[in-house]
This record gives C-alpha cells, structure tokens and sequence, in this order.
C-alpha cells in the first residue's frame, strides 16, 4: 500500500536533514596541496578506509593545445608514452603494474592529458619513479610512430566512421565553434592524423610535458608527509621547462548568426534533432552561471520528470525521447544543448518547432520550486556517494584544477548548487537559449524529400 503523503514527505525531509549533515561532516575533502620547486603541484586527498592508492600524473595540455595543421597529436602521443624510455621498454610500465595487482591507463580532453594508476597503497614508490621516468625520458622510434598511428587511425574507424551519430556530432561541434580548437575533434581530422610523424609527436612532448605544467593527485591511503618525501625524490630532480608557452587560446568572437546542417546516413535507425548554444564556462571564483546551468539541464532534461520530457513525450506525444546537457567545466566557452527524438510521423522540422515552442512555454511556466529541490537533494546524494570512489575524487579534483578551477573552486561548488533560485534559472535560461549563437543539426537516414516550412508559427527563445 502507498505511503500517504505526509509520511512521504516527512521520509523525504529525513532523507535530506541526513545528507545534509553528512555533507556537512564532508564538504571539505581531507586535501593537502603543495608545490616542488620545479613548479610542479601536488595535491594529496586522504581516504584511509582501505590500503588502496590512485597515483595521477594531469598535464594541462590537450588537444586544444595543438599546433594547427596535427590534429590527433595529444591522443596519439598520449598512446606513445606507453613505449620505451631510458629504464623501461615498450609496455613494461603496464606489465609492472598488473604484476603488482594494479591497473593502469590514460585519456585525452581537449584541456588536459592524464595518466593513472590504482594499486596498493605501499608501491605508490614504484608507480612514481616510472611516471616520472616517462615525464621526460621517452624513447620513440619510427616503427613506433608506424604502429601506433595505425592504431589510433583504427580507433578513429571504430568510434567515429562507423558511428552516423558521432559523424554528426563531429559536424555540429564543429560548425558551433568559429575559432576556437574545441571545434577540432580530440581524436584528430583523419587526414591530418595519417601524416603525424616522430617530430609531431616529439614537438609537443618536448613544450607540455614538464613539472611545471602538471599536477600529481594522489588519492587513498596516505599521508602528506609521504606524498611529499616520495614527489620530492622521484618528480622533484626534473627540471622545468623554462619555455613553457602561455596557455592562450584564440577565442570565440560575438556568433550573431545561427548554424543549420543535415547529415544523412542510411544507417541511421533513429532521426532526431539536436540544438547546441555556446555558453560560459565555470570560471575560478565565479562559478554561479555555470551552477545555474547546471539546474537549467536538470530541470530541462532530468530524466523522466524533465520539463521536456513531461510535456513533449507524455502530454503532447510529440516526441519518444528528450534531453539537455551542460558541459559545464571547461577552460573555455562550452555548451549547452538539447535533444529530441520525434514520435513516429512527425517530423524533424515539426519536432524543432515543438521543442522551440516548449521551451518558450518553460520560461512563462518558470521552475516548480518542489522538483528543484529534489534535484538538489539528488545531486548532493550523488555528491555524497562519490566520496566512496578514491578514482572519481582524483579525477573531479584533476580535471577541475587542469581547466582552471581552484581548490576553493572545487570544494566551494556543491554549496552554489544548493543555493541556486528559480530566478537564477531563469536568468540563464533567458541568457543562454539564443539562437543566434547556437547550431541546430537533423541527422537523418536519407536525403530527405522537400518538406514544408513547420505548420505553427512558434516563438524563439531568444534575446
């Protein structure tokens, strides 16, 4: 038998007053962070439940760093720094590691490269002198190059060319970017990525991969005091790179038009819509828009109980299928987009105009002030139950502090969730949703025959 509401909010209420206190006992993470003098900065979270380490190596370089002209480079040299070095042949710092009970592996954005390991807490020595080893004495070869280009090239076969969808994305993303490397694909142009060589490879090596533009996260079974002995003795003898190149960026200029593009692909099983806007990033110690776009996609896209989907896939059933994200943590400006997926015989245009339509009626509707504070509730559940993952504390605290956040930045973002208001929402919504700076893209299964013009007049959101 149902609960009777009372008793489902009071169960409610309890639910939230204990994690708030326990957020409260946690909302500063046990972090020491300090410098060697090489510039290298190492942060240290301790989480002493179990004698487990997570040993990362961030590189604040990624695929926006490129050189124009080597796209891929990031990915591809993040790949060759698992071959030789000065100690180490090919694939024996992997091989080291799973003998010692331990994974390993990497990943590329386009604002940083990092490299890790999950082991026992008492061979954090072993994985430092060989990180470090790898920092600065890479030997690479020609076949080198040879073997693993075929490899990331096959990489790209798999992820992109046989995926319609990620073709699209790749388009759209590119279309909605005027200037900026973010609309480069991380993985590289396949025709740039078949002609990097050794000296590409080498070139970029050589200006990031230094001390003084990295950061170690340790996170586990540690100590400070035993962070700080084991840097100091294995990263602490590198030297910086004393031509180390600002990290500028050229920039968006003002996008006053909007973008439009089809993509037609007989493999497509599922047309749909997709609408990308160009939004602000979190910035360091100005990170309250970003927490208000954080709210709009919830509200927006929230699963089953999104304004989009309640009111597109169960009311209107114009739609099977709805969603909003914000890529919110970012160097530069990113994005903020929606999905539709129309309901058998509509079509794309009519879906667009349904979706620019429910958008509009969202602003004149504002935000219910009960889901929005159960969209809360669950993001500090999901804020709570991350402090049991030593591998997603390290890569929430790397990746921030690679994308120019702080420690305070980090530590200071669930409390700016919890007090974002309806008319913060709304603000940014109003900010935001304009078409003149977004792309909207229609991935079809085939060139499609010429079709009216949508048949209701719909207002766009837009300033």
């Amino acid at each position: 038998m149902p609960l009777p509401i009372a008793a489902r909010l009071a169960r409610w209420a309890a639910a939230l007053t204990l994690l708030s206190a326990t957020w409260a006992s946690a909302s500063n993470d046990m972090v020491t962070d300090f410098t060697l003098d090489n510039g290298m900065q190492v942060v240290v979270i301790e989480d002493h439940r179990a004698p487990v380490v997570v040993h990362m190596v961030w590189y604040k370089a990624g695929a926006a760093d490129e050189t124009p002209g080597v796209s891929g480079v990031a990915h591809f040299l993040e790949h060759l720094l698992f071959k030789a070095t000065d100690t180490l042949e090919s694939g024996e710092l992997s091989k080291t590691v799973a003998e010692n009970g331990g994974t390993d592996n990497a990943f590329t954005s386009h604002d940083y490269t990092g490299y890790f390991q999950r082991v026992a807490a008492d061979r954090l020595g072993l994985m430092m002198s060989m990180e470090a080893d790898r920092m600065r004495n890479l030997r690479l070869t020609e076949e080198d190059i040879l073997t693993e280009r075929q490899v990331i090239i096959e990489e790209r076969n798999q992820r992109t060319e046989n995926s319609p969808q990620a073709l699209f994305g790749e388009q759209a993303n590119a279309a909605q970017y005027l200037n900026h490397r973010y609309g480069v694909p991380i993985i590289g142009w396949r025709h740039e990525m078949e002609t990097l060589g050794l000296e590409d490879a080498l070139a970029y090596y050589e200006r990031y991969y230094a001390p003084n533009n990295a950061i170690l996260v340790v996170a586990g079974d540690v100590t400070p005091e035993e962070v700080d002995r084991l840097a100091r003795e294995h990263y602490g003898p590198i030297p910086p790179n004393p031509d180390l190149p600002d990290r500028a960026r050229p920039q968006e200029p003002p996008q006053t038009a909007e973008r439009r593009l089809t993509y037609s692909d007989p493999r497509v099983a599922q047309p749909y819509v997709s609408r990308s806007y160009l939004a602000p990033e979190r910035d360091p110690g100005d990170q309250e828009t970003a927490a208000a776009l954080v709210m709009l996609s919830e509200e927006l896209g929230g699963g089953q109980t999104g304004y989009l989907t309640e009111k597109l896939v169960f009311e209107d059933k114009t739609a099977l299928y709805t969603s909003a994200y914000y890529r919110g943590q970012s160097l530069d400006d990113t994005t903020f987009g929606l999905y539709i997926v129309p309901a058998e015989g509509v079509s794309l245009p009519d879906a667009e105009a349904a979706l620019d339509a429910t958008l509009a009626r969202f602003l004149e509707d504002g935000v219910d002030a009960e889901k929005l504070d159960r969209i809360k509730m669950q993001i500090r559940a999901s804020q709570v139950y991350e402090r049991d993952n030593v591998e997603r504390l390290a890569r929430r605290y790397g990746s921030a502090l690679t994308q120019g956040l702080t420690i305070e930045d980090i530590q200071a973002w669930p409390d700016l969730l919890q007090q974002v208001t309806e008319e913060d929402i709304l603000d940014a919504a109003r900010s935001v949703l304009n078409r003149r700076n977004a792309v909207t893209g229609y991935l079809m299964a085939a060139d499609p025959a010429p079709q009216p013009a949508a048949t209701s007049a719909t207002p766009e959101v837009s300033q």
